[in-house]
């Protein structure tokens, strides 16, 4: 695992996102990335009439020179920029932007040892307002990975400049900021511009087989689903007398809610999408609970037990914890009325025997030969843009982002808390003016019932 790791009426907004809009993968439009839809399954199997997937090519193809800038030089950010580099040929990061210049020396540093690409210092740009810099330094490709918290204005800022996008998940931290996200995902479509978003197992090859024969109804109807994120610890900062509140809380920025949105946000929302993704649906409501144990910074829980609920009475089961010593497991599963399946490479017939599994179609065949999935989205990417195909992924990531933003705050609150709830609320974390300096955001921890 890698460290890291509002302008519309409120009920316009809503009534243009209708729940089933997203439908994760019909947004990769380009047909050397999406098959057509159908696959000659029997009329009444939901699952058959699902549109299908062609994994994308292992590396983007010849074309004109794509520049990129990259918003954020923190672990993700540097990891996404030497990703983007290897995607294919005639591909330059030719800037930078992050608030602390040490992040951006250690970021430089890294580019230049994994990939010999050295970027001269005036292209390099440091501040809250730096971003604006990177999209003005002539970039066809803007690649943003600061903390979750500022992504719909840099998003916004980027599209309105004409730029094509990768944006890391999740994409926003509260539904304000979703629904501003959703907004400039519009104007993308408009413009012909293209995104592409962090969640990398939609383009890991192992995922997208599994998924075409589950769409091609090899497990019957989903009836049930659950996942998981339980890992150790993650990364903390203690505070130095010399930082500031502001420099403090984005140093340390994992660890409070008004940055990341708390790890079911920043890290869940991985599993959260594939099953949003497999299902093709998502969840309508949710009941949660959570605590916080361990945790050493920061105002957030160290875990999380939601139970989901589907327009349609299915119900996931999702855990997820950053806490030592505890039994560890990423994964994803679904249960159908004819077998399951791990969603990343095997499937289950009824009765719990393996009836495929991913590099095993022929006996004694060797495991394919695939990228990195974090490269592999930046193939992707590239490929449509050369292709002249479209790709947009900003629905799909918004809507697990606010699947795992119902979920906190429902743990936060002890409420069973409804998706169209959310579709109107207010709610806006953290400050609207930034500077290095106090930060009015106190360390309280939620309390359930209160």
């Amino acid at each position: 695992m890698r460290e890291d790791e509002d302008r519309d009426d409120v009920n316009e907004s809503s009534q243009q996102w209708d729940r089933r809009a997203f439908l994760g993968t019909a947004a990769l439009a380009g047909a050397a990335l999406a098959a057509c839809a159908g696959s000659g399954g029997s009329e009444g199997d939901v699952q058959s009439r699902a549109v299908k997937l062609t994994p994308g090519p292992k590396q983007a193809p010849e074309g004109g020179l794509l520049k990129a800038g990259l918003v954020g030089c923190g672990g993700r950010g540097t990891g996404a920029a030497i990703d983007f580099l290897r995607a294919g040929p005639s591909l330059e990061l030719t800037a930078l932007a992050d608030v602390f210049p040490d992040r951006i020396t250690d970021c430089r540093q890294q580019v230049l040892e994994r990939t010999g690409v050295e970027l001269p210092d005036e292209k390099v740009f440091v501040g809250f307002d730096a971003y604006r810099q990177v999209i003005d330094a002539g970039v066809d490709i803007v690649l943003l990975a600061t903390p979750p918290h500022f992504r719909p204005e840099h998003f916004r800022a980027a599209i309105e400049a004409g730029k094509h996008v990768f944006m890391e998940k999740p994409l926003a931290v509260d539904p304000m900021g979703i629904r501003s996200i959703l907004e400039t995902g519009r104007l993308a479509d408009e413009m012909g511009l293209n995104v592409v978003t962090g969640t990398q197992r939609r383009h890991q090859r192992s995922y997208i087989e599994t998924y075409n024969r589950i769409a091609d109804g090899a497990i019957g109807d989903i009836v049930a689903a659950r996942c998981y994120w339980n890992q150790g610890q993650l990364w903390y900062r203690e505070r130095e007398p010399r930082w500031s509140d502001m420099e403090f809380m984005i140093r340390d920025w994992v660890n409070w809610q008004w940055l990341s949105g708390d790890h079911i946000v920043e890290q869940h929302v991985h599993n959260l999408d594939v099953i949003n993704w497999f299902t093709q649906s998502h969840p309508v409501k949710a009941v949660g609970c959570g605590g916080r144990a361990r945790r050493v910074t920061g105002d957030q829980y160290d875990y999380f037990a939601v139970d989901y609920e589907l327009e349609n009475g299915l119900h996931v089961q999702s855990m997820c914890r950053q806490v030592d010593g505890c039994v560890n497991n990423v994964s994803e599963f679904v249960v159908g009325t004819r077998g399951s399946s791990n969603c990343a490479n095997t499937i289950y017939d009824s009765s719990g025997q393996v009836a495929w599994r991913y590099g095993e179609e022929k006996e004694g065949a060797p495991a394919p030969d695939d990228n990195s999935p974090y490269v592999q989205e930046h193939v992707d990417l590239v490929t449509v843009i050369r292709g002249g195909q479209r790709i947009n992924e900003t629905v799909n990531t918004a809507t697990s982002t606010l699947v795992a933003i119902m979920g906190r705050n429902s743990a936060y609150s002890g409420r069973e808390v409804h998706w169209d709830e959310l579709m109107e609320s207010e709610m806006r974390l953290g400050p609207t003016e930034y500077a290095m300096g106090p930060v009015n955001v106190k360390a309280t921890i939620p309390l359930p019932g209160a």
